[in-house]
């Protein structure tokens, strides 16, 4: 009985210690993300020669001009991964952004058509990030998850809660 106690006491106090552990601390052991691995097995990326040449209306929301997403990849739910792209900030606090877009390209979902919801993350941050602009490209490290969302910017497929963001080297 008394040994029985002492378990739950030690269980009780490790998962107590573990909630106390810094975010940051948990940060250092990540899955490295490239964009094609967001794709399903049969779904390429768009070839970056071709983004430039992508047509753009003035007059249609780049939204309507978003295409579709052939599915997304669960296998790294829950997990802590790092991927790099490019902030499209949705909002602020003072002059850091705090919720943002990770976008594979320059200029995706501002400048051009949005990519398919697959190839769109979705990031908050506890930690305002201060950025440089659009043009900045970063790493994002954090817990990743599938999560369909729409802005009024594009339909998203995934999201990601993000512990650490870093200039991309």
């Amino acid at each position: 009985m008394v040994n029985r106690h002492l378990q739950r006491r030690a269980l009780l106090a490790g998962m107590a210690a573990a909630t106390l552990v810094p975010s940051m601390a948990r940060a250092e052991e990540y899955i490295d993300l490239d964009w094609e691995d967001l794709l399903p097995d049969e779904q390429s990326t768009i070839p970056n020669a071709l983004l430039s040449s992508l047509a753009h209306d003035e007059r249609a929301p780049l939204t309507s001009q978003q295409p579709e997403s052939s599915g997304v990849r669960t296998e790294w739910n829950g997990q802590i991964v790092r991927l790099p792209g490019f902030i499209v900030p949705i909002d602020y606090t003072g002059t850091g952004v705090t919720a943002f877009i990770l976008v594979p390209y320059v200029g995706a979902c501002v400048h051009v058509p949005p990519p398919p919801a697959n190839q769109l993350v979705f990031v908050t941050t506890p930690m305002p990030y201060e950025s440089s602009g659009l043009f900045e490209p970063v790493n994002v490290i954090g817990m990743f998850g599938v999560s369909s969302m729409s802005t009024h910017l594009a339909e998203i497929g995934y999201a990601l809660s993000a512990d650490k963001i870093e200039p991309y080297r």
